[in-house]
C-alpha cells in the first residue's frame, strides 16, 4: 500500500552489510525516516522497511499498485485505509493493526496521521500459500485484517515489535516469525503449479515486456489455460501482472531521478521500460496513481527524498 516510513536504528551487527539502511529527512511538515532491512536473496520477502513520521501534516496517501503483496505491522494506532479517497475518509474505512493487501490495479488510500510508525513488507505473490496459508487470489481487498489471515500469533508478534526499541531487533523478530510460517507451509505441501511459477519467472526476466503468445508457448499451454491457472493463483491474468511489472520499473526510474534531484525524462523512461511512447506511460500513471506523473511527483516528493517508494524491489526474484 505504498511507501513505508521509519525511524533511527539501534543496530548490533558488526558488518555494514548486516545493518539496516537508514534514510531520514526533516521537513516543515515533519520528520520522515525510513530504515530498510538487509536485502534478502530470493524467497518470499522482496523487501522489509521500517518507517516513522513525527509531527507530520495529516494527509491522504496513495498506496501504489505493484507486483508484490503488501504486509504492514503498525507500531502505533490502527492503519485507516480505503478503496477510494471517499472510502478512506468515511466511517466504513478499513481499520487494521496488521494489513495484508492483495494485488490491485488502482491506488489504495491511507489516512496518514501526524505521528506513525510501522514495518511494511513486499511479499512475493507465489509465496502466499506457504506464508499466508491461502493463494494470493483470496486477498480480494487492499487491506485485509492480518490477524484473520496470519492467526492470533501475528498479534502477539506485533505486540513484541511495539515493545522492542531498535529496528534491527524488530526485523529479526519479524523475519523469524515469517520463516517459521514459510517452513510450516512447506511441510503442508502448499506449492504452486510449476507452469505458473515458470510463467512468473519468464515475465519477470523480461520486466513486463514479453508477449503473451510467447509466454504461452514457453510454458506449453494455451493462452486461455495459462490465464485460468494464473488467475486461480494470484487473482490477475498474466497480462495484468506483466503491466504491473513494467509500470513498477518505470515508477522506480521516476523515483530514482526525483531522489537524485533530477527532472525525470519521461520519454526516455517510457522507451527504456517498454512502453509504446510517452503518452502510454502517462496513461498508466493515471491508472495506477490517479494522477499525472507531474502531479504525483509533487504530492510524493518529500516521501521520495526521504527514501520512500522503494518497497517492492526484488519482486522479480
Amino acid at each position: 500500500m505504498g511507501s513505508s516510513q521509519g525511524s533511527g536504528t539501534q543496530d548490533t551487527g558488526d558488518a555494514r552489510a548486516q545493518r539496516p539502511e537508514q534514510r531520514r529527512q526533516q521537513a516543515a511538515g515533519g520528520s520522515y525516516s525510513f530504515v530498510r532491512a538487509p536485502q534478502p536473496r530470493g524467497g518470499a520477502i522482496a523487501s522489509m522497511i521500517g518507517y516513522r513520521v513525527t509531527d507530520g501534516d495529516p494527509f491522504l496517501h496513495r498506496g501504489l499498485p505493484s507486483p508484490a503483496l503488501t504486509l504492514v505491522f503498525s507500531l502505533d494506532e490502527p492503519i485507516v485505509s480505503g478503496e477510494s479517497a471517499a472510502h478512506a475518509e468515511s466511517a466504513r474505512a478499513y481499520r487494521t493493526e496488521i494489513v495484508v493487501g492483495g494485488l490491485h490495479q488502482r491506488p489504495a488510500y491511507v489516512r496518514q496521521p501526524s505521528d506513525q510508525a510501522g514495518i511494511q513488507l513486499a511479499v512475493h505473490p507465489l509465496a502466499a500459500r506457504a506464508l499466508l496459508g491461502i493463494p494470493a487470489r483470496e486477498l480480494t481487498r487492499i487491506a485485509d485484517e492480518g490477524s484473520d489471515v496470519l492467526g492470533s500469533q501475528a498479534s502477539l508478534v506485533r505486540e513484541q515489535l511495539c515493545d522492542q526499541s531498535g529496528w534491527a531487533e524488530r526485523f529479526t523478530t519479524l523475519t523469524d516469525f515469517l520463516r517459521q510460517r514459510a517452513a510450516a507451509g512447506a511441510e503442508r505441501g502448499s506449492g504452486v503449479r510449476p507452469e505458473v511459477a515458470e510463467a512468473w519467472r519468464w515475465l519477470a526476466s523480461r520486466r513486463g515486456t514479453g508477449s503473451m503468445d510467447g509466454l504461452a508457448r514457453h510454458v506449453a499451454l494455451s493462452a486461455r489455460q495459462l490465464t485460468t491457472l494464473f488467475r486461480q493463483e494470484v487473482g490477475m491474468s498474466p497480462k495484468q501482472v506483466s503491466r504491473l511489472m513494467r509500470w513498477e520499473r518505470a515508477q522506480q526510474a521516476v523515483t530514482s531521478a526525483v531522489a537524485d534531484e533530477r527532472r525525470p525524462d519521461l520519454a526516455a523512461i517510457a522507451v527504456r521500460c517498454g512502453f509504446y511512447d510517452h503518452s502510454h506511460l502517462v496513461r498508466d500513471f493515471h491508472q495506477y496513481t490517479g494522477l499525472s506523473p507531474t502531479a504525483w511527483i509533487t504530492e510524493e516528493r518529500r516521501n521520495i527524498q526521504a527514501g520512500g517508494h522503494r518497497n517492492g524491489e526484488g519482486w522479480q526474484v
